[in-house]
């Protein structure tokens, strides 16, 4: 049986909290609501947890109060304040006290999905970065990709790709055949999907077009305002 990944989540705003829990749960996480900032140290103290998601104003104990207690008993557990405050001091003391990402309220679901996967993507890369070579070589159509390397090789010739252009490429041939989704690519490569990042993505997809189009049999199919395909046709 494989273990689920254990949520904190401390949301005074019951609403938010019941709807962040019912979404989180459909997606396979296992989820613990604590509705101030007491009850939610208590619950992280006498629980095991993977990542925890906090707001900062919170009754009993503000979030950043909370997040202080937290990292004196687990340095390493990552941490995610999800909050309608978004001034910049705000964001710099998170930082400053350890958080891993900072969202602002409104936000989309999805993408707090995605900024919890893209946490522990680099967390698993990290530990294991003593066997980076596991996996980094793909072959894609008569391309060779070494993602290590960031080398794109095509019979006798070969071109090195940029840092986002290879994280792009290698995101695309790990899924390939499937739908990768732009939400997903943004978080993951830049941390963030604005408009503006929208729009650099947009880019680098077209510069990976053309550096595939030797190949007539390799397609990156858009589906448009969605995601993006790697596909191979026979």
């Amino acid at each position: 049986m494989i273990q689920k990944t254990k949520i904190l989540l401390v949301e005074d705003d019951i609403n938010l909290g019941f709807l962040l829990v019912d979404y989180l749960e459909s997606q396979k996480f296992d989820v613990k609501l604590y509705n101030d900032g007491l009850s939610g140290l208590k619950g992280f103290l006498n629980g095991q947890f993977d990542i925890c998601i906090v707001d900062i104003m919170l009754p009993k104990l503000d979030g950043f109060s909370l997040i202080e207690k937290i990292k004196e008993t687990n340095k390493k557990v990552p941490i995610i304040i999800l909050t309608a405050r978004s001034m910049k001091e705000d964001k710099i003391k998170g930082f400053s006290i350890g958080i891993d990402d900072y969202i602002t309220k409104p936000f989309d679901e999805e993408e707090l999905l995605y900024r919890i996967k893209a946490i522990f993507n680099r967390i698993n890369q990290s530990e294991d970065s003593s066997n980076i070579k596991c996996d980094v070589l793909y072959q894609i159509g008569n391309y060779h990709f070494d993602c290590e390397k960031q080398m794109l090789a095509f019979n006798s010739s070969s071109i090195r790709l940029t840092l986002k252009e290879s994280k792009i490429l290698k995101i695309l041939c790990q899924a390939k055949g499937r739908l990768v989704k732009r939400e997903e690519l943004m978080i993951e490569v830049w941390g963030d999907s604005d408009y503006f990042t929208g729009r650099s993505l947009d880019v680098f997809i077209s510069k990976l077009r053309k550096y595939l189009n030797k190949d007539s049999n390799i397609r990156i199919n858009s589906i448009p305002t969605v995601g993006y395909i790697l596909e191979e046709i026979n």
